[in-house]
């Protein structure tokens, strides 16, 4: 780099660090904006960092979708007061909180906020402050705090701001450019501190989310690009096509998925630029040398990347379908599939259940909750959705059953946002769940119904079976990828190349034959017919415990056990 070019960079870095002396209203929103675009980019690359080798990561959609609710709050906003700005944004943040990592996102934002009030605008003391905020929000927000995760990372950027501010920075960018600096390596930190990220070879995700928000933030001043990742390819197993189709856009006429052998080692990049061409809604998934590729293209364009692709290597399999045929059929679908609720009446105890698939949600509904609100493994629901499931009741007295580890945090912010008497059961699963439903008495005092129902769900254990997304070794269990893996209670206990041997190994665990009731809830990826031969199987192996099959439709999960 010549003297010339350094000078000149050089002369611009001042003019940037004048220029961000201080934020505005505006100010806040151009960085809010440029955040939340730089997470969308990579929200694949954060969710990629699941520390056990499952399909369902889901820590940069919930992140995203949590930003993207704080940016909708302020996107039109003409109004130039930063803390009428920031106010507003946190309280975009709180009601689209979605799993654990969005939920401490939105209390950083509310700690920011509340640093802001009254004030015009930002300099560099008011933004170490309002980090300062941010980070003790965050960790009061949290009955049992962790470190080596999303919440450590805050306390580092916190500090950093701190430093920057007592050694005399006075341009809110100085600041910033520390705090990126230090988000990336606390991050690198985070598996020193967690032996489960170390183990399974993985830094945060939620830390690892909230550099790149504070990254992207940081690029949008240097005048760097927000919307072009660096191409990545994901494990096959880890695609999810499904989620992709969800949404059809103008244009988006045709899905079209190729299976392909590469002639010559693949060049991701320029694949990636020659796609972008053609549609939108790309993917590239890779494994064992064998790619797919997801796209979506315009009526009478759908054999272009099929043309391409032959051009590249060998053909395998190609699926094409009308995406607008599709849709129409969905919501045809869900039409037929509502579901009947128990209806509740005043002064009587309602219940609401996360569900994360129709047939879970019969069940749910067939013991008489009052309240579905759609959501799990792969797709968290938000603040906003568990508060609106329940305020519509004619009651003042709710339990809610979260059914999941990542949903427990936001059904509880759910709960402190009402007048209503709201109990917040820690279900960790369905199985715990519907054990608790079991002893609801609707017409019973609030408190003992919510200690019966605690207790219930303590008396199941919950068993998992799906198929790993990576290699890795966690709990002395090692994983290949593409094995078939069974959690018991959220540990990995089990891996194999056969789902019975798999689905007995973790039952043995469970120590199955002590129990009186095994409950298998099968996937959409298990037939009826595979579902009751592996039932059979179980029945077989313990002919003392009454066994039995419910389709639960749930995705990338084979089987949901309850041993109970």
């Amino acid at each position: 780099m010549s003297a010339e070019t350094v000078r000149a960079q050089a002369q611009v870095r001042r003019r940037l660090i004048e220029r961000y002396r201080t934020v505005d209203g505006p100010g806040l929103r151009r960085l809010t904006e440029a955040g939340l675009a730089w997470l969308r980019t990579n929200q694949q690359v954060v969710n990629s960092l699941n520390v056990f080798p499952v399909p369902d990561g889901d820590t940069g959609t919930n992140m995203v979708l949590t930003m993207q609710s704080a940016w909708s709050e302020i996107a039109g906003s003409g109004e130039r007061s930063i803390g009428k700005v920031g106010h507003t944004l946190a309280q975009g943040a709180l009601m689209g909180a979605r799993g654990n990592s969005g939920v401490i996102l939105s209390q950083l934002w509310r700690g920011f906020a509340r640093t802001l009030d009254n004030y015009p605008q930002m300099d560099a003391p008011l933004f170490a402050r309002a980090l300062e905020e941010a980070r003790d929000t965050a960790y009061k927000g949290v009955v049992r705090p962790v470190e080596g995760t999303i919440l450590t990372v805050a306390k580092d950027i916190a500090h950093a701001a701190t430093l920057a501010r007592d050694s005399g920075v006075s341009s809110c960018l100085e600041i910033l450019e520390r705090v990126v600096a230090e988000a990336d390596a606390s991050v690198l930190r985070t598996p020193e501190l967690l032996q489960v990220l170390r183990d399974a070879g993985v830094v945060d995700s939620g830390g690892k989310g909230l550099f790149i928000l504070l990254e992207g933030m940081l690029r949008s001043v240097y005048g760097q690009p927000l919307d072009q990742p660096l191409a990545t390819v994901t494990p096959l197993s880890q695609l999810d096509l499904e989620q992709a189709a969800e949404a059809v856009e103008p244009g988006q006429d045709w899905e079209v998925v190729i299976d392909f052998r590469p002639g010559a080692p693949l060049e991701i990049q320029s694949f990636y630029q020659r796609l972008e061409q053609m549609g939108t809604s790309i993917q590239v998934g890779e494994g064992d040398g064998m790619y797919r590729m997801h796209i979506h293209v315009p009526d009478q364009t759908e054999y272009q990347p099929i043309e391409y692709v032959k051009g590249l290597g060998a053909i395998t399999n190609i699926h094409l379908e009308n995406l607008q045929l599709q849709v129409e059929d969905r919501a045809g679908a869900r039409d037929r599939r509502s579901l009947r609720l128990t209806p509740v009446e005043p002064g009587q105890i309602a219940a609401v259940a996360v569900a994360p698939s129709i047939g879970l949600a019969r069940v749910f509904a067939s013991l008489g909750v009052a309240g579905i609100v759609e959501g799990g493994q792969t797709m968290n629901p938000s603040t906003e959705e568990i508060l609106r499931a329940f305020e519509s009741l004619p009651t003042d007295r709710v339990i809610i059953l979260p059914n999941n580890k990542n949903i427990i945090m936001t059904a509880k912010q759910a709960a402190g946002l009402t007048v209503k008497q709201v109990a917040v059961l820690p279900s960790r699963s369905v199985p715990q769940g519907i054990a608790a439903m079991l002893a609801l008495m609707p017409e019973g005092e609030f408190d003992a119904t919510v200690q019966a129902m605690a207790a219930a769900l303590q008396a199941v254990r919950t068993g998992e079976l799906t198929v790993a997304t990576r290699s890795v070794e966690i709990d002395g269990v090692a994983v290949k990828e593409g094995q078939v893996i069974g959690l018991l209670d959220g540990k990995l206990v089990v891996s194999g190349n056969d789902l019975t041997e798999s689905t007995l190994q973790l039952l043995a665990h469970a120590r199955s034959q002590e129990a009186e009731l095994i409950t298998l809830y099968y996937g959409a990826e298990l037939s009826a017919a595979q579902a009751n031969h592996l039932a059979d199987q179980i029945r077989a192996t313990y002919p003392a415990q009454e066994v039995e099959l419910i389709e639960g439709g749930q995705p990338h999960y084979h089987l949901i056990l309850s041993i109970e």
